[in-house]
């Protein structure tokens, strides 16, 4: 059986706690258009517990997803957690009737988001939250401050271990820094979208995590003429390729995996069958 140490890209840490490069995103296992329940929570249930048999100890979600859909399948399949298994979560945004995702970044609102977290994943303290900017175009401009001085209050009282940003400008990622440590940043990143390069490499030199979402293409998976060239000469799929480009695009960049679509750590998602 694949271990811990025998996964793709091996381990990374965020802040003090160890996770395998290669996760798992939870996004595609609620209903259609990441909303309501799936067709199958049994099959659900049982492709979170095949990712943490396998070795894979980086679990990505928020309570956003379904809403709280994904949250509840977490902790249906794998609660009470191993002392190894860590999960990420992320709050910022909320969903509509309509299945859009409205900013949700006021100080009650994230402290509502905080506490749905901790009530849905059935924990005490939350291992990782990402704060989630911009909007679902992508990242915009503008200071963080209060929202993120929000999340260290909300740290402070022991509610978080490690706080990161999601969806963020390098300026943001900068800004939180100043405010206070973060372990990781969550942004969009695949072969075809490269545009977070130079914080890749910056991130790289300050031992921050870079996580990658849509590492496999999101809802449109990755099409590329060269990709798949490159995955029949290896005898691999192109989605194994994409997936092990940016594992091998800097040490500390990581993975995550979905069945439907697939975290340096890289999280992929998986829906069941």
């Amino acid at each position: 059986m694949t271990t811990l140490t025998s996964l793709p890209g091996g381990t990374w840490t965020l802040g003090d706690l160890t996770v395998t490069r290669f996760g798992y995103g939870a996004m595609q296992l609620a209903g259609p258009g990441v909303m309501g329940p799936p067709a199958d929570p049994d099959g659900a249930v049982a492709v979170l517990r095949e990712a943490a048999a396998l070795g894979i100890t980086h679990i990505d979600t928020s309570d956003a997803y379904g809403p709280h859909v994904t949250n509840r399948l977490v902790a249906d399949a794998l609660a009470p957690y191993p002392a190894s298994l860590h999960v990420v979560t992320k709050v910022g945004a909320t969903r509509d009737a309509n299945g859009g995702w409205p900013t949700a970044r006021r100080p009650d609102d994230l402290r509502r988001q905080v506490h749905e977290n901790l009530e849905n994943l059935r924990v005490d303290r939350l291992d990782v939250v990402n704060l989630r900017l911009g909007d679902a175009t992508g990242p915009q401009a503008g200071s963080l401050a209060e929202a993120f001085g929000t999340l260290v209050e909300i740290q402070e009282q022991g509610l978080v271990r490690h706080l990161g940003v999601s969806n963020a400008t390098a300026e943001q990622v900068a800004e939180a820094r100043s405010i206070a440590p973060i372990v990781c940043v969550q942004n969009m990143y695949n072969l075809a979208h490269r545009g977070d390069d130079d914080l890749v490499d910056l991130l790289a030199d300050a031992g921050i995590a870079y996580v990658p979402f849509f590492p496999l293409g999101g809802f449109s998976p990755l099409q590329s003429a060269a990709l798949s060239a490159v995955a029949a000469r290896r005898g691999a799929t192109p989605m194994s390729v994409a997936l092990a480009w940016l594992l091998q695009r800097s040490p500390r960049a990581c993975g995550r995996v979905s069945r439907s679509t697939a975290t340096t750590s890289c999280s992929v998602s998986w829906r069941p069958p």
